[in-house]
């Protein structure tokens, strides 16, 4: 896997991954940026959500749940000195979908915590990492 970031201005940068997505990144004024992007540390937590939210979907859909949506709530601390490293995340999941089953979404949430989200388990090794889940039926 590669990517690169190139430097646009002020505090303004472009990153590009090796299948050929961008995303532009930047820092918030006081910093010297424009606030024209999402933060580098903001991106490790999207990871995290779109790595274990692909997770749950795949998993729910091969256990034939009749999913119908799914959306992941993470809400991050940072230590107060720099290196302002993660010190906890939760991740809160909605399920939407008809006659939804209880224990495998809990199933789910607990395989992509302990054994399929890279993001998540490189994180945890450092990092509280909770979980927790609801569901709507429809």
């Amino acid at each position: 896997m590669r990517a690169t970031v190139k430097w646009l201005d002020h505090m303004s940068f472009v990153g590009e991954s090796g299948s050929g997505h961008s995303v532009v990144m930047g820092g918030p004024p006081d910093d010297g940026g424009r606030d024209m992007g999402v933060r580098p540390m903001e991106m490790v937590l999207l990871g995290m959500g779109g790595c274990t939210a692909f997770d749950v979907v795949h998993i729910l859909k091969k256990g034939r749940q009749q999913i119908t949506d799914c959306h992941v709530e993470l809400e991050a601390e940072r230590a107060a000195e720099v290196p302002k490293v993660f010190t906890k995340i939760h991740a809160h999941y909605i399920i939407k979908g008809k006659a939804l089953d209880a224990k495998k979404i809990e199933r789910a949430v607990a395989m992509t915590a302990e054994k399929y989200c890279s993001v998540s388990i490189m994180l945890a090794a450092t990092v509280e990492i909770t979980h927790d889940f609801e569901i709507i039926e429809e």
